[in-house]
């Protein structure tokens, strides 16, 4: 890692997950768990298995929001970035999305007579579909074909510009089920619990945005690089 970052490896974990809590998250997705009292990054992750360089960018660039990849192979590991897409993959498939579900109902009037209630469940179970099919093709075919380059093997029906071209950002559908329930959903009294899993859902929509980006300015450039050095591509 570069030492211009805003976080390096002698930095204690506790003192990035003080400074930016959306770390926890990331974290969790390299499958780091908490109670790690003073250690450094280093040590975290040299303790619990994690590759510390492809941490670190990860939290960088999601703490930063500037990347450009440098081709440069010991700024993170492939796999260890793939790992973390998939746990991600796991995270808002069985536990995100359900729980916002859960949510949804207990604050909305799901009888029969309630058409904006209707729409708005609707809404949210065709974007929890959506989401779904864009993550298994990604556990399903590009993961998959990414292992087969690291082993050395090109493929000539698909590469990671066919990914890359086709990969639509998730949130739209999103947006506008947030607008439904901000603009048409009728308030009765207070609805703490409309506002809380309205809140739930702006954090998903950045998170899932931001995934989306750690798929396309790292992962993407990173494999590409693989499939030019495979095809001996300057």
């Amino acid at each position: 890692m570069n030492e211009q970052h805003k976080y390096r490896s002698t930095d204690k974990m506790s003192d990035l997950i003080c400074d930016n809590y959306s770390l926890l998250m990331v974290m969790s997705r390299f499958g780091l768990s908490l109670g790690f009292g003073d250690k450094s990054v280093k040590d975290v992750c040299e303790a619990q298995g994690v590759d510390c360089p492809t941490f670190l960018a990860v939290a960088n660039f999601i703490s930063e929001e500037q990347y450009s990849y440098r081709g440069n192979e010991s700024d993170f590991s492939i796999p260890a970035l793939m790992d973390y897409l998939k746990r991600a993959h796991t995270y808002f498939l069985d536990f995100n999305l359900p729980a916002i579900r859960r949510k949804l109902i207990e604050a909305i009037d799901c009888s029969s007579t309630n058409d904006v209630a209707y729409l708005i469940l609707k809404f949210f179970d065709e974007y929890a579909k959506e989401v779904r099919r864009h993550m298994e093709y990604e556990n399903q075919a590009v993961f998959t074909y990414v292992e087969q380059l690291l082993q050395g093997r090109l493929s000539d029906e698909y590469d990671i510009a066919t990914f890359a071209s086709k990969h639509n950002q998730i949130d739209t559908k999103l947006k506008e089920l947030k607008n439904i329930i901000i603009k048409y959903y009728p308030e009765k009294g207070n609805n703490n619990l409309l506002n809380a899993v309205l809140f739930d859902i702006f954090n998903c929509e950045q998170d899932l945005a931001t995934h989306c980006q750690v798929e396309d300015y790292m992962f993407v450039p990173a494999v590409a690089h693989i499939e030019r050095k495979l095809k001996n591509e300057p």
